[in-house]
């Protein structure tokens, strides 16, 4: 079973807003409200796209070092 995923948890842990997320990927704020909220499931791509942000981020840091 699949562990559920908490949208508003990972885009704290990204520190974005909702509409920051939005404007960053080019979805209606709406959209992301709706993911957010569990009124629409959070699409496989988004899961990926927090997934690899955070890898990143991490490797900047890293880098940065």
């Amino acid at each position: 079973m699949e562990e559920k995923f908490d949208l508003k948890s990972e885009l704290k842990s990204i520190g974005m807003t909702q509409k920051e997320f939005a404007e960053f990927t080019d979805v209606h704020v709406n959209s992301v409200g709706k993911w957010v909220r569990g009124n629409l499931p959070t699409p496989t791509w988004v899961k990926l796209l927090i997934k690899y942000y955070k890898k990143s981020q991490a490797l900047n840091e890293l880098l940065v070092k």
